[in-house]
């Protein structure tokens, strides 16, 4: 997924700020989801969401405003109730950021369930290519 860095983006020094990254991730989830046949808002209107329990990230190189990124995401790990999304940020072939979000699957009340069994075989399928 290309993201190109906003002005916006980034600090005092041109480089993109720290805590933006995780706005890519989110991007890269997303059209990560989209590219598999459901939308986040379709997932979310059939009466489910996927919470943000935890997020790792390493920095490797810097990005700068008008840089053209490449957001790559994958899922890592999948189980019942939640799932990990794995995303290596590039520019210009260079390896800027990696990072991970783990998910938990909730419903309206905000109580965890299973993942909605249409969801976790289009991942599962996905996971085992």
């Amino acid at each position: 997924m290309p993201v190109r860095v906003r002005y916006a983006d980034t600090d005092r020094m041109g480089i993109v700020y720290y805590g933006n990254y995780p706005i890519f991730f989110e991007i890269g989830r997303s059209e990560y989801m989209r590219e598999k046949g459901f939308t986040y808002r379709e997932f979310e209107e059939s009466g489910y969401h996927l919470v943000v329990v935890g997020m790792e990230m390493k920095y490797y190189n810097a990005a700068t405003y008008d840089d053209l990124l490449i957001v790559k995401t994958r899922v890592s790990e999948l189980k019942s109730r939640g799932l990990t999304f794995h995303y290596i940020i590039y520019c210009d072939g260079n390896l800027i950021v990696e990072g991970k979000t783990r998910h938990v699957c909730v419903n309206t009340n905000k109580k965890p369930v299973l993942i909605p069994q249409h969801l976790f075989n289009i991942l599962r399928d996905v996971n085992t290519r």
